[in-house]
């Protein structure tokens, strides 16, 4: 109908034409219009569509990419639940329900599952159920809350255990193709797609301090998605979906994750020695920045420093007890060349270096400024 449109246009203007031209009249005219009538108006041939459907089965190459990526990563993805004990005191049973639920993937084949932090925080039991439907009771590893990362270990499921495959750097691009996998609202081993929007995002985290070099991506993510794996289109681990940002508690297109890279990291450290590695400088400190907020300073201050150690041996001093009452010592402005704020500067500028490392350490002292060469050191 659509390319008899125009046909139908033209016409109407010549019919009119016709109606307002004078002629005179013809014996054959009345015949003439009688083998017009009866002769049958031509076919129209119907318009061909536009665009040609695909054949039966046929697939673009980015969702044969995308089917690959679900079918290999699929069974490496896991539903976590958090369960509680119920009381009915009237019928005189308890029964453990679920009370919160997330995702998370297996991370070797010795059963340890690698999820958020935010997912496992103050459960009494957990499980942790596979592609299949079969459920395990699942123990905390280790945590590391500043990161938001923690781990469990499942046993008897060796049979379904599947790694998931990390990539091997975090040579990241925005506009690449992610593809997260998880639980949303308990629907398990939802697959949504998207795009790396961001890279070196700073997202506060849930452990106090900001989790820094995130990945922001456009992939859905919503409530019980937290701990599943972000995917690139090899199929390889680059993030774990830990947040989003929205008004309405669902997805806005807005969603980070924490980079493999911190990961790999964080997960080693736990599954060896049941903890992550905390660093610093054998120093007290105030991570909630107490003193800095009562005397409106920039910098960490320094609270104390223990006798003999290697802080103390390099000049560092703490709070001072004076019979006028407390003594600013020195004041942390900077860390190699990390300018250094608050205590979450001073974590985040840490968290960079290996232990035994030696790092610049720029203080203030009253109002001369010094440089000292302090140890990084394992502190928990």
């Amino acid at each position: 109908m659509r390319a008899q449109r125009p046909l139908l246009v033209l016409l109407v203007p010549l019919v009119a034409a016709a109606a307002c031209r004078p002629s005179a009249p013809s014996p054959d005219r009345f015949t003439s219009q009688v083998n017009q009538a009866s002769t049958p108006a031509p076919a129209v041939a119907p318009a061909a569509p536009l665009i040609a459907p695909l054949s039966s089965g046929a697939r673009i190459e980015d969702e044969r990419n995308t089917i690959a990526v679900f079918r290999d990563a699929a069974a490496s993805t896991v539903f976590v639940t958090q369960t509680r004990v119920v009381v009915d005191y009237l019928a005189g049973v308890a029964e453990e329900v679920p009370s919160g639920s997330g995702s998370g993937f297996v991370w070797d084949m010795d059963g340890h599952i690698v999820t958020n932090y935010h997912v496992v925080k103050d459960a009494k039991s957990l499980t942790v159920t596979f592609r299949d439907h079969k459920t395990f009771q699942a123990t905390v590893v280790g945590v590391e809350p500043r990161k938001d990362i923690a781990v469990l270990k499942v046993e008897g499921a060796k049979d379904l255990l599947k790694p998931v495959t990390v990539a091997k750097s975090q040579d990241l691009d925005v506009g690449q193709k992610t593809v997260a996998i998880g639980n949303p609202f308990g629907l398990d081993h939802t697959l949504t797609t998207g795009v790396v929007s961001a890279l070196g995002r700073q997202v506060q985290g849930i452990g106090g301090v900001t989790i820094r070099d995130m990945i922001q991506t456009d992939a859905a993510i919503n409530p019980g998605n937290s701990g599943g794996p972000l995917l690139d289109s090899a199929g390889q681990l680059i993030g774990m979906n830990t947040m989003i940002y929205s008004r309405s508690g669902s997805s806005a297109g807005i969603g980070f994750a924490v980079p493999s890279s911190t990961i790999g990291r964080v997960v080693s450290q736990i599954v060896k020695s049941g903890k992550a590695e905390q660093l610093g400088l054998g120093i007290k400190l105030d991570p909630m920045g107490r003193v800095e907020r009562q005397l409106g300073i920039k910098g960490v201050a320094v609270i104390s420093v223990p006798e003999a150690s290697p802080a103390a041996k390099a000049g560092l001093q703490g709070l001072k007890d004076t019979p006028r009452g407390l003594l600013l010592g020195d004041v942390i402005v900077k860390i190699g060349e990390s300018k250094v704020e608050s205590y979450d500067d001073f974590y985040n500028a840490l968290d960079q270096r290996k232990a035994g490392e030696k790092v610049d350490v720029t203080v203030k002292r009253g109002e001369t400024t010094a440089t000292l060469k302090l140890d990084v050191l394992v502190v928990n």
